[in-house]
């Protein structure tokens, strides 16, 4: 297929130098353009072509920097299982989106409908945010508090 068409769904699909960009991103989102045009042994334009083509495509959503949530202040960490109310995951999720601590929220199958992982200071902190916050949203039926005692970030290889 030639690089100016793209495929049924609109999008151009990744191929390995695509996929070895974005592990290194994923290692580094600092890594310079010229650092990863010669780790993946392409020129420097073309390095820059492609970042911005995941960019533009939102395949890379943003930057980031990854954060030791101890160290920063944050020691506590839980994942709240939630029931909603049918149909209302749009609203719940904007509501949820604008607590503090929130790093991750999830429309999920199975026993519960939203997987919620939160980030706070201590667990006082987190029961207020739980008791008072999340269960005062009117279409949040129930929670389920999931304390994380240890964490882990793995990272692609290199």
């Amino acid at each position: 297929m030639p690089d100016d068409q793209l495929p049924m769904g609109g999008e151009r699909p990744l191929d390995a130098i695509d996929e070895a960009i974005l592990r290194l991103l994923r290692l580094d989102g600092r890594a310079s353009i010229r650092s990863i045009a010669e780790r993946v042994h392409i020129s420097r334009a073309n390095a820059y072509a492609r970042v911005n083509r995941l960019v533009e495509s939102q395949v890379i959503r943003g930057f980031s920097a990854r954060i030791d949530h101890e160290r920063a202040g944050q020691g506590a960490c839980a994942y709240i299982t939630l029931k909603i109310v049918q149909d209302s995951w749009r609203t719940v999720r904007e509501e949820l989106a604008r607590l503090p601590g929130v790093a991750h929220i999830a429309l999920v199958s199975g026993d519960f409908d939203v997987l919620l992982l939160v980030h706070t200071a201590d667990n006082r902190q987190l029961r207020e945010l739980v008791l008072t916050r999340i269960q005062a949203i009117p279409e949040v039926l129930s929670t389920r508090t999931l304390l994380v005692f240890e964490e882990t970030d793995p990272l692609p290889e290199p």
